[in-house]
Parts: structure tokens; sequence; C-alpha cells
């Protein structure tokens, strides 16, 4: 059995960049044992003053658009510069086990070898969209540990996109072309939230298709009105099997990075965000402590039954439930 750490030992051992230590703390955080929760509080209230120096970025697409591939090519292209990076990739979670079932650092070979780089598979489990619970505390770790590019890749399901857009500064959307009509099936919302589109696989034979969907995407998002952060969304098209467009990519991201810090966005929406989790986190903890009292337990079986049968509303017997 693995020796058990204070609070303190972890908080340490993630300020000197231990990866052990960092991974150690990052299952802590996903725990939920009630004494494991208490110690992740403890050791995140400790390491939080040396956390939020990183560009947080999340990574969506639908399945099939190379996001593990793409992640992979622009991580390498970053610590090549310079940067440590830490991703934290939501895989699909196997509905008996509970494990995951893909595997990113099988899938990012290259780049979980790199010692500048750091990858966190974690199973989705039952989170809305497979944004895990502890995902931000996930993140503030690895920003404590020094990681000063923090991905945040999700499982692409199509409702993860708006949890992870409340934890990141920077939204980006992989699109496939050459696959019927580009903007078929294409969620307005999940465009709004979009801070730029790349369209993945642009080369061979696909790269013609890729310019004309970067054209019909930049139209479509120039119908949209700007947003709070005043930046207009950029289109690129980009190869993780060549290399072409990948710093494109990434001078995007600096370029919205500098846009928001000078008129001042960058730090309104951080502080919009920890006032979201702070509401999110009261939500969660007062449904666990909900479900965990004991009279609710003993009559939630009950009480779904009659719901399933018809005799009582749902509305009823959330209210019936609520006063126990």
């Amino acid at each position: 059995m693995a020796k058990r750490f204070s609070a303190s030992e972890y908080a340490d051992g993630i300020l000197a960049g231990n990866r052990l230590i960092l991974s150690r703390a990052i299952t802590l955080v996903e725990s939920t044992l009630a004494s494991d929760q208490q110690l992740a509080q403890q050791v995140l209230d400790q390491v939080l003053p040396h956390a939020g120096r990183a560009v947080r970025l999340g990574i969506t697409g639908v399945p099939g658009v190379g996001k593990s591939t793409f992640i992979e090519a622009l991580g390498l292209h970053l610590v090549a510069k310079g940067h440590r990076l830490a991703v934290l990739a939501v895989d699909p979670s196997s509905p008996r086990s509970g494990g995951s079932i893909l595997g990113d650092k099988t899938r990012m070979q290259q780049l979980s070898m790199h010692t500048q780089a750091y990858i966190r598979p974690s199973p989705a489990g039952r989170s809305l969209g497979g944004v895990t619970r502890s995902t931000r505390e996930a993140l503030l770790l690895c920003e404590a540990a020094g990681h000063d590019v923090i991905f945040v890749e999700t499982v692409g399901v199509g409702q993860s996109e708006t949890a992870v857009h409340g934890m990141v500064d920077f939204f980006l959307l992989l699109m496939l072309a050459g696959a019927g009509d580009e903007l078929q099936g294409v969620k307005r919302g999940i465009m709004e939230m979009a801070d730029a589109v790349t369209i993945t696989k642009a080369d061979g034979p696909n790269e013609v298709a890729a310019r004309r969907a970067r054209r019909e995407y930049q139209n479509a998002l120039h119908l949209f009105p700007l947003g709070a952060s005043g930046w207009s969304p950029d289109v690129t098209t980009c190869s993780a099997l060549t290399g072409q467009g990948i710093p494109e990519v990434w001078s995007v991201v600096e370029d919205y990075v500098r846009h928001t810090q000078q008129n001042g966005y960058f730090q309104q929406r951080r502080q919009e965000q920890n006032l979201h989790w702070l509401q999110e986190t009261i939500r969660q903890g007062l449904e666990e402590q909900f479900y965990a009292r004991p009279s609710v337990q003993a009559q939630l079986a009950a009480v779904r039954q009659l719901v399933l049968s018809g005799q009582r509303s749902a509305f009823a017997a959330a209210a019936d439930l609520l006063k126990l």
C-alpha cells in the first residue's frame, strides 16, 4: 500500500514539479471518500497561490475528428518552444468497470514520453458529457506544478462543451471537411462558444475540401455578433500528419490571449469562472448530502416506484423527499 502523504508533503512535491506526487494528488481529488476529499481540499488551499498562471485551452470536436492526434502535434510544437504542457484528457468510461476505455497515453505516445509534457487520462464516469467532477481541481494542481499551458480535451459527445468552456480561457472547436454539408448538424451554441475553429486532416485529397470548409465556417461565424471579449473567431486548417497549420493554431491562441489581456476580459472571465465553480460546487455538495441522508435512502426506492407507476407526480415526489 502506498504511503499516505500529508497535505504539506503533497503541496511541496507538486510545487517541486514531482510528477509522481502530482499524479497521486489528482487521484486524491478524484476520490469520492470523505477523508480523501478533506485532504484534497487542504492540498488545494496550499498550492492555490501558485496556480492561475497557465493558458487554459479547451479542445472539442466530434469523434473521428482526430483530437488526440491533433493534441499530440500541437503539444510537440509547444514543448519544442519551451512550454511545459499538461493534457487533461477525459476518456469515455466503461459502463461495467467505470475505467477509461481509450487510454490517451497510448494514443499520444511521442508526447507522453516527453519530459516537458504531462498527460492525465481520466474516466468520465457519470459526469455530464465527460467532464469529470475533479477536472478543474486537476487543472489547478497542474498549474501549481509549473505547467504553463493546459489542454482540456473533451469526449466530444455533445454535452460537455459548456462545462469545458466554463473552465478554460480559449475554446477550440475541431471540425472535419468533406463530410457533406459542412454546417449541417453543427449546433449554433457550440459555434458561438468557439474562439476559433480548426479544420483538421487538411492534407492530400482532402486539402481542397478543407479550404472550402474554412471559407464556409468563416462566413458563418461572421453572422454571429461579437461576444464580450471583442474577439472575432478565426478559422484555420491544419494537418497533424504533416504538421502544416499547427503553428498557426497556436498563433491564434496567443493573439487571443494578448487581445483579452489588453482589454481586461481575460481576468474578468477568470473571476466569473471562479464564481461559477463556487455555485457548481455548492450544488454538487448539496446533492451529495441529500442522497446521503438515511431518511432519503430509506424512502427513495418507494418514491421512485410511485412515480414510475403514475401514482405520484415527479414534482410532488421531489417535494416529499426534500422535506425528509
